[in-house]
């Protein structure tokens, strides 16, 4: 009877420590399973929103910044012209945004570069001397591209127009 006594507490003994143990482990995987769900970051991108009016015409600009990339929509809307409106693509150089424009005028999907000096609530576009390269219009330089004379956004609440920089198929 003793011995059977001693087997039964032997055995007990030996499911309790085999209970703590997978207890142990099922801590542990929540542990990393939290652990890695800190490690998840979800970015936001800074939005700058910008319009021009000169006379009847009117452009809008609207960037997403993110680390390593700009991206946003860009509309040229001419009274009584050819309208243009699409997508940026690019990246900062200091305050300098040069991007790639994709955008549908006329019936046609173009791309070419513009670019952009951010700065005091503005953003200035400019010009300068291109090139077709692969069915694509480039500046020829991009440290010669002239602010001076370009186009000037002012900032404008990114929520309260919203509306206005929605791509639309008829180019408005």
């Amino acid at each position: 009877m003793k011995n059977v006594l001693l087997l039964m507490s032997v055995l007990f003994l030996l499911i309790s420590c085999n209970n703590t143990t997978k207890s142990d482990k099922t801590t542990a995987v929540t542990e990393t399973a939290d652990t890695a769900a800190e490690d998840v970051h979800i970015m936001i991108p800074q939005s700058g929103c910008y319009a021009s009016y000169a006379s009847k015409d009117t452009f809008l600009l609207k960037t997403e910044v993110f680390p390593n990339v700009v991206t946003g929509i860009l509309k040229y809307r001419f009274y009584e012209k050819d309208k243009s409106q699409g997508t940026i693509e690019g990246k900062l150089q200091g305050n300098k945004l040069i991007a790639d424009y994709t955008f549908a005028s006329e019936g046609m999907t173009s791309v070419r570069q513009v670019a952009f000096l951010l700065h005091d609530q503005q953003a200035i576009e400019g010009y300068g001397e291109m090139v077709e390269d692969n069915n694509k219009m480039i500046f020829k330089d991009t440290s010669a591209i002239d602010f001076s004379q370009g186009i000037k956004f002012t900032s404008i609440d990114c929520a309260e127009n919203d509306q206005k920089f929605q791509l639309t198929s008829s180019a408005n």
